[in-house]
């Protein structure tokens, strides 16, 4: 196992010391680790969970944020703002190194940040959490007595775990316009929230919070008797062992396989056509093509006899109508200049028997059932918002899985 000593830029473009901690054999997937509230990429958490890590095949980067550690700039110019960009720029600089990060992790505010960061790094698809708030405001609890002072002057000396740090009026504005909580639901990957019941700093209603806040898939780890800065070897080997082992179950979708399928040329068809073609070989793997100018492939899990290298047929038709829901949302909005700032359509389907639908001929017999969940953002009125629920239902898509249809069958 080696550990190799880096820098890269910044958000102000100073260099940010960091640290690659490599495994000895090839890495099976690549990690980015935010260090608590002004702490640094080698504190005994930060290094410990970085090079277990490591022990497992996971390829870690951990950094100092601006202004911390060894990294260039003045902390007292950041805020959690500044954070969130360092940790997007990191992810970029690992994209650069042709490790794209698939995995991130954030300790105490830290963990604040990587949800934030979460949404803008396209290759993650595993968040981690140990002792985050749930706000990022809960961290000016630390200043004590000071805060009124920083408002009321521009800033204050506060002393933070043993040292004197310059906290200014812009930190705290910050922190307390930073939303998390409301925008957890759009997170879009696996979330592990980790957290000791006896945290002092922290308390453990966050990661209640966090937890509640975020859409499945999401697990919940107690670190027991763990303090709040995982200061023990053994708490931090623990919550590095179960990072790794429940992160491999979302980062495998992600990892390079052994090529079993035999080579095919792409599939192609004509505009306005869509056209699947079985890939061969094992499983049920078939290559879509849409017209000339997309590709995506469909597959059947492993239980039922697939090789899971893509979405299900059923999968691939509640993308259709989340995807229809959306874009009519968003046209709508436009239109009648709706503040629409975001919409998340999250799609699950199942078997009901028939007696849910009363128009049904056979009521003893299954129907299809989708079930559509919409998350809207921005300043909405209660009307605007029932104007989309009621618009939601006019998605073409959505017509045309609720009326019915015919297929017609030609064999060539």
């Amino acid at each position: 196992m080696k550990s190799e000593r880096i820098t890269f830029p910044g958000h102000t473009g100073e260099a940010l010391a960091a640290r690659l901690d490599l495994p000895d054999g090839p890495a099976h997937a690549s990690a980015i680790l935010a260090h608590c509230f002004t702490c640094s990429k080698d504190n005994a958490a930060a290094r410990r969970i970085a090079l277990r890590l490591a022990q497992s095949g996971i390829a870690v980067l951990r950094f100092d944020f601006t202004g911390l550690g060894n990294s260039e700039g003045e902390f007292a110019n950041t805020n959690f703002t500044s954070n969130v960009a360092d940790l997007v720029l990191a992810a970029q600089f690992m994209a650069g190194q042709g490790m794209p990060a698939q995995l991130i992790i954030g300790h105490s505010l830290g963990g604040a940040a990587v949800l934030k960061a979460a949404p803008q790094i396209a290759t993650l698809r595993a968040v981690v959490t140990i002792g985050a708030p749930a706000e990022p405001a809960h961290v000016a609890h630390n200043f004590g007595g000071q805060l009124e002072h920083i408002r009321t002057h521009g800033s204050a000396r506060v002393t933070l775990s043993g040292r004197d740090f310059e906290i200014k009026r812009q930190f705290v504005e910050d922190i307390e316009g930073a939303s998390l909580l409301a925008e957890l639901p759009r997170l879009g990957r696996a979330l592990l929230v980790m957290h000791a019941p006896r945290d002092a700093q922290v308390g453990l209603g966050n990661a209640a919070a966090i937890f509640t806040a975020a859409r499945h898939p999401k697990s919940f780890v107690s670190l027991d008797d763990a303090d709040h800065l995982i200061t023990r070897a053994d708490d931090a080997d623990y919550a590095a062992d179960i990072i790794a082992a429940w992160s491999m179950r979302y980062l495998k979708a992600v990892l390079p396989e052994p090529v079993t399928e035999p080579v095919t040329e792409p599939v192609t068809a004509p505009e306005g056509v869509v056209r699947a073609v079985d890939a061969g070989g094992q499983g049920y793997r078939q290559n879509i093509a849409v017209g000339a100018r997309h590709r995506l492939a469909a597959d059947e899990p492993a239980d039922l006899g697939g090789t899971d290298s893509g979405p299900s047929p059923y999968e691939l038709v509640s993308a259709g109508l989340a995807a229809c829901t959306t874009i009519t949302l968003q046209m709508y909005a436009r239109r009648k200049n709706i503040p629409l700032a975001g919409v998340c359509v999250d799609v699950t389907h199942d078997k009901r028997y028939g007696e849910d639908c009363a128009d049904c001929e056979n009521r003893g017999a299954k129907i299809d059932h989708f079930r559509r969940e919409i998350t809207l953002t921005g300043d909405l009125t209660a009307d605007q918002r029932a104007k989309l629920l009621e618009i939601s239902g006019k998605c073409p898509v959505h017509r045309t899985l609720e009326a019915e249809a015919k297929v017609e069958t030609i064999l060539l």
